[in-house]
């Protein structure tokens, strides 16, 4: 789901308000997007960085000493990381990627931006990236803040979100629809 689309509530909410409130006294949105746009990928790439954020077993001092090394060893030291801590101490570290998505939904309301999600088999090109970026650009008539995953299951092609709409190119979903078709014609 899209940034855009996505429904961010309840303590996730708050947090994001407080560190864009914070990030924007200091000065400091776009150091802050990019402590986050670093950590939510930490979070893609890392299955046990997922479970210590996700998991309520760990106790608030485990977990804020293994989120504080793990943005020590990515070298994440501002607004951005010292929310994350907090969040950690509080036993709020579950409500982390919800409140990432609430401060890029209130940066890119601020840019005047749209929020979209790109996915693909395989990480795009810069190339590839500016040429989604443009074509929604032509689309919607607004720049777009380009969220981009990887999902190696889609085999090849695109999935695009932007807010509710969808796109999907890949070549899992047509290859879906020829055994369907088969099915039905035989």
């Amino acid at each position: 789901m899209t940034d855009a689309g996505k429904t961010v509530s309840g303590v996730a909410e708050r947090y994001a308000a407080a560190l864009f409130e914070l990030a924007d006294e200091a000065g400091a949105l776009d150091t802050v997007e990019t402590e986050l746009n670093a950590f939510s990928a930490l979070l893609g790439q890392s299955e046990d960085l997922t479970r210590l954020v996700r998991s309520p077993v760990f106790t608030s001092d485990e977990q804020t000493r293994a989120v504080s090394a793990v943005l020590d060893a990515a070298r994440l030291s501002g607004l951005g990381a010292n929310m994350i801590k907090v969040a950690a101490r509080n036993r709020r570290l579950f409500a982390v990627p919800d409140m990432i998505v609430g401060f890029r939904q209130m940066l890119a309301r601020r840019r005047g931006e749209m929020s979209a999600t790109v996915t693909s088999a395989e990480p795009l090109s810069a190339a590839n990236v500016a040429a989604v970026k443009e074509a929604l650009k032509a689309a919607t008539g607004k720049d777009v803040s380009l969220e981009e995953k990887v999902d190696p299951a889609l085999i090849g092609g695109l999935v695009v979100q932007v807010g509710s709409r969808m796109i999907d190119t890949s070549l899992r979903t047509k290859l879906g629809a020829l055994r369907h078709a088969m099915k039905e014609a035989g």
